[in-house]
Parts: structure tokens; C-alpha cells; sequence
């Protein structure tokens, strides 16, 4: 044979052979990955071209175990279709398949984490071509909401690394992450200043909880900061990210200077007050303790905090804050300054009472000690008479008698305030005050009190008199600050006249009160009510007289018919026997004969009857 001509026999075989091969090939085509919700139904496309047609393959589903190993799921050619038993997919999957589109599906519902895993679509020709896809379905679960928790009690700088707090979010999948912040920025540091340390727990369900909990050494500057966390996690097609609520610590730092001062009384301070101090220093170590110092006295605070009660003068001065931190045994110190003060009780000279005779001067001061100014003032029955530290009375009358009151007052200071008191006595003869009620009406057998106000000083002597020269009780009589108010009871028999006396070693004054008796009608004269009584006695005797006539009538009837015994004797009165009732009669002659009870039958009833 002809070399050329083998050459091209064996080319010809070549391209023969490499036809049948092309014819056979099968192409499949599918995702990288699918990506669900837990409890969700996913889909799992599986693409596929081959000259055999849809006639001429066998489909098969498998997934890979966590070994490495394939697990058959699912079976199909031209005659069956079978879903392998004894798998997690068993009752899960169901597969369809489009002829004209090449396209296989499988189906997986409820799914699980335990379902992520990698499946494959394994496409057979009848010439023994074969194709084969890999898609892995990846399963997300959004975790519950994150929790923050903070350390409880607070944490000293002097520390080492100390725990701040913890956060913990529950149920996610793939496992969330767990980022700190401080004030909005993320927590990185050395071991020595910072330490996280996660903790991660699968539950029954494969889904994840993690805790992470931070520790770190605390600076002063961390008494304002602000906690939180940010839980990142993962979900079809992205990532999201949640926050926790912020939470503060309590840091405690050491003081670098002390503040000390007045909480109240605000503004000035008088005697009597209670002054209550206040310390802080800017730090807020628990073990310091706070001390107030003060003319060699020393006194403990309780909560920095201290009243002094019932100040007086001599607590003005300096007071010194003292802070002492237990742990380092440094001191730091505050001071503040008060003045209490004072108004002393005012005094009035001269000291009353004071006499003075009528239509003399008298001059009165009134003076307090006091750390402010003063204004005085005089008053005399409510009413203001003078100001000033100095009282003038010109031309002394009774007027002018009764008792001053002197009040001296601190304006700036509320209730800062001192009074004093003195009487005056006007010296003079009797002055009886006229009265309205002078002429008086009243009626006979009754009583009136006379009231006879009378001025004067040294006290009046009052006496009650009549014209001819008969005395008055006195019923009452009482002393004022002017003289002497006398009452005295009056029995209205006649018209009369009362007259008040009154007399001191300086002369004598007289009132006179004129009583007119006046006599009241009753409203009954006493003969009218005699001619009442007379005539219903009358009337009384004239019913009597009638009911005598007409027992005297009926006894006559009687008589005249037999029925009654005459005058000589006894005899029995008859008569027919009623259907009610008997009758009794009783009669007595007039010589006071027995009296006899007679029956219907005229016989004498037995004395039991009676």
C-alpha cells in the first residue's frame, strides 16, 4: 500500500474515532453555591447537554459526607426514578427534570444546618459518557438579640486587668461575631491592659451561642466611657450587624484636691441656725474618709456631710475639710470660712413702768447690740407711734398711757429680729369715758348692769350710790392699763338713778344713769280669766241638775208601774225574762234602809253575787 495512502486511512480513523468521542461527551453546569434560611426550602439546579437526549441518561444526586465519602440520594433513568431510603433526605427531596431545557432540580424542604453540605448531579450516557456538577448549599439562622451585662460593683485604677462585663448573643449560624466598643470605637489592645476571651456552645439544634466577656485596667477617663457590642453575622447574599445597649462602670480614682462648703443656710447665717457642711474631693475612692477641724475641735462626716446645730457668734471662723485615703494614707484638704451673726435682745431704758403726770414730757430709748444695721421701730396697741432708737412723749395725757413695744429688726437676715417693752402711767385726777347708754328703758322686776369705764392714776376708787344716798353692789370691776372698769346690777322696781363715783388723791368725777321702768301688758287680763272659770263651773251644775231630773223621771215611771217597792216595804219587782241580759237594780229608802239586789224574779240575790 502506498504510504501516502495509509497516512490518510490512519487520519481518517483519527478523526472518525474523535467524532464518536465528541458525540458521547456530556456538559453539566451548576452553581457554586445555594444559599437559605433555616426552615426553608431550597433549590439546586443542575444543567446538563448531551446528544443522547433526556432518553438516553441516567441522573443520580449524591452529597458528600463530612469524610469525603459520596452518599447516594436519588436515582433516575428512562424506566424509574428512586429516592434512596435510609437518608437525612429520604422524605425531604423531590426532583424534576425539564427534557427540553437539560434541566435538573432538586428540591430539599425544612431545611437544616446539618443540610449544609456539598451535593452532586451526576448526568450517564448510554455511550458511556459522563458529567458531573458540584454545588454547596449554605444554611444561615439570624441569631436572638444580643444581651450586655456590667460588672456590678465599681473598679479602683489601682487594679490590675479587671472585668468590665459580658455579651452573649444565642441561636445564630454560621457562628456570629463578637466586636467591643468603647465610646463608638473598637476595643484593641495589649493582654496586660485588655483581654477578650469568647466562649462558643453549639446547641441541640447546631446552632451557635457565643459569649465573650471583657476585661481590661481601667483608667479615670473611663468613669464617662460607654460599653457596648456589635454582633456581625452572616445571612443569604450579605452580612448584617446588630448593637447592644450601652452600659457605664463604676471607677473609682483618687482625689487630687477637696472642695469644701456651706450647703445651707444659703446666704448670711445668724445665731440659732444649723449649718450644715458639705466635702467632696474630685475623686470618689470608697476608702477615704473626710474630716472637718475648727479651733482644735475635730468632727467625723457621715457621707460627707456634717450639721452644726444652734450656731452661735463664737463659730465664726475658719473650718478646714480633711480627706483621708486609707489605702495610700495621702491627705488632701479644703477650707471655707463663716460668720455667724448676732442680735443681741434689745433693752429699753428707762426701764418701765414709768410715771409721769399729765401734760409732762417723757423721753424712752431703745438700743440692741448687733454684727448688722438695724431698724427700730415703736408700737404701741398694734399700731406704729415712732421710728427710731429714740420714743418722745410731749404732753402727757391718759392717751398716752399703756404699754411700748420696741422691735428692732435685721433687714438683710429673715426672721433676724428682737423686741422690748416698757408701760407708762399718766398721773391724774378721775376721768370717766361718757357713755351712750346713760338714759335707759326697762321694764319692771328686771336687772341691769351699769358699766362705768373710768381713767385715771393712781387707780380710781369707785363707789355706786342713789340719790339718797343708798349703796350699789359692785359686781365686778376690773384694772386696765388707763384706770378701772366697775359694773354694778341694778333691780328695776321704779324708775330711778344710779350714779358711778370715782375718786383718786388727784380728784373725783361722777356719772349718773337714769333708769325709766317701763310696765308690760299680759296679753290675759287676770279678771277675764275669773269670768272663764266661774261660768264653766256654772255649766258643770247645770248638766248635773239635768241628769238628776231625768233619773228622778225614770224612777217615777217605775214607780207608777209597780215596778219599784213603795215607801212602807219591800217588795219584789217582776218582770219578763229578757233574751239578753238581767237587770239589777239597787235602792236604798230614805231612812237608809239595807239595800236589796233584785233579780228578774223579784228574789234577793246572795251577797257573793254582788
Amino acid at each position: 500500500m502506498d504510504a501516502r495512502v495509509a497516512a490518510s486511512l490512519i487520519a481518517g480513523l483519527v478523526v472518525l474515532l474523535h467524532g464518536l468521542t465528541a458525540w458521547a461527551l456530556v456538559e453539566v453546569n451548576m452553581e457554586d453555591r445555594v444559599e437559605v434560611f433555616r426552615g426553608d426550602t431550597a433549590q439546586i439546579t443542575c444543567m446538563f447537554s448531551s446528544d443522547d437526549g433526556i432518553g438516553g441518561v441516567t441522573i443520580q444526586w449524591f452529597y458528600v459526607l463530612r469524610t469525603g465519602e459520596k452518599q447516594k440520594i436519588y436515582y433516575e433513568d428512562a424506566t424509574m426514578k428512586v429516592v434512596d431510603r435510609g437518608t437525612p433526605f429520604t422524605d425531604r427531596i423531590t426532583v424534576n427534570v425539564t427534557a427540553a431545557t437539560g434541566e435538573v432540580v432538586l428540591t430539599i424542604t425544612d431545611v437544616q444546618v446539618t443540610d449544609q453540605l456539598e451535593f452532586i448531579c451526576l448526568i450517564k450516557s448510554l455511550t458511556d459518557g459522563v458529567g458531573e456538577g458540584r454545588t454547596k448549599l449554605l444554611v444561615f439562622e439570624k441569631p436572638d438579640s444580643p444581651t450586655i451585662e456590667g460588672f456590678q460593683t465599681g473598679i479602683s485604677v489601682y487594679e490590675d486587668v479587671s472585668k468590665i462585663g459580658t455579651c452573649e448573643v444565642k441561636n445564630g449560624f454560621p457562628k456570629p461575631n463578637v466586636t467591643w466598643y468603647r465610646n463608638n470605637a473598637p476595643l484593641r489592645g495589649a493582654d496586660d491592659v485588655m483581654k477578650v476571651v469568647p466562649s462558643i456552645t453549639i446547641e441541640s439544634s447546631g446552632l451557635f451561642s457565643v459569649r465573650s466577656e471583657l476585661s481590661m485596667k481601667v483608667t479615670k477617663e473611663d468613669k464617662d466611657a460607654l460599653f457596648y457590642c456589635e454582633v456581625t453575622y452572616l445571612v443569604p447574599g450579605g452580612t448584617r450587624m446588630i448593637e447592644t445597649n450601652t452600659i457605664n462602670i463604676t471607677v473609682y480614682y483618687p482625689s487630687t484636691a477637696v472642695h469644701m462648703w456651706v450647703e445651707s443656710p444659703k446666704g448670711k447665717i445668724k445665731e440659732g441656725d444649723s449649718i450644715e457642711f458639705h466635702c467632696q474631693g474630685d475623686g470618689n475612692m470608697p476608702s477615704s474618709i473626710f474630716t472637718i477641724k475648727h479651733s482644735g475641735e475635730e468632727y467625723t462626716m457621715e457621707s460627707n456631710m456634717y450639721v452644726l446645730a444652734n450656731v452661735t457668734r463664737l463659730n465664726s471662723g475658719d473650718y478646714e475639710c480633711v480627706s483621708l485615703d486609707t489605702d495610700t494614707y495621702e491627705e488632701l484638704s479644703g477650707t471655707t470660712t463663716i460668720f455667724v451673726d448676732y442680735l443681741d435682745p434689745a433693752v429699753v431704758a428707762p426701764a418701765g413702768p414709768v410715771e409721769v403726770d399729765q401734760g409732762e414730757e417723757l423721753t424712752a430709748t431703745c438700743n440692741a447690740l448687733s454684727s448688722l444695721q438695724m431698724h427700730t421701730a415703736w408700737f404701741k396697741d398694734g399700731q406704729a407711734v415712732s421710728v427710731g432708737h429714740t420714743l418722745m412723749l410731749k404732753n402727757a395725757t391718759f392717751d398716752t398711757a399703756g404699754t411700748y413695744q420696741c422691735v428692732v429688726t435685721v433687714l438683710e437676715v429673715d426672721g433676724m429680729e428682737t423686741m422690748a417693752t416698757f408701760g407708762v402711767k399718766v398721773k391724774g385726777p378721775p376721768e370717766i369715758m361718757q357713755s351712750e347708754h346713760t338714759d335707759i328703758e326697762e321694764s319692771l322686776d328686771s336687772t341691769v348692769d351699769l358699766t362705768c369705764h373710768v381713767r385715771g392714776y393712781p387707780a380710781p376708787n369707785i363707789i355706786w350710790t342713789t340719790p339718797d344716798g343708798k349703796f350699789l353692789e359692785t359686781t365686778s370691776e376690773i384694772e386696765t392699763e388707763d384706770g378701772v372698769i366697775s359694773t354694778a346690777s341694778v333691780e328695776v322696781t321704779s324708775d330711778l338713778t344710779a350714779f358711778c363715783n370715782a375718786s383718786n388723791e388727784y380728784g373725783a368725777d361722777a356719772l349718773a344713769f337714769n333708769i325709766k321702768a317701763i310696765q308690760t301688758e299680759t296679753a290675759i287680763p287676770p279678771k277675764r280669766i275669773r269670768k272663764e272659770g266661774s261660768g264653766v263651773i256654772i255649766a258643770v251644775i247645770i248638766i248635773c241638775i239635768l241628769l238628776l231630773a231625768i233619773l228622778g223621771s225614770v224612777l217615777y215611771f217605775l214607780y207608777k208601774k209597780g215596778k219599784i217597792c213603795g215607801r212602807s216595804g219591800k217588795q219584789d219587782l217582776t218582770k219578763e225574762k229578757s233574751s239578753k241580759d238581767n237587770i239589777v237594780v239597787e235602792m236604798k229608802s230614805d231612812n237608809t234602809e239595807e239595800a236589796i239586789l233584785l233579780g228578774v224574779n223579784g228574789e234577793k240575790q246572795p251577797p257573793s253575787t254582788q
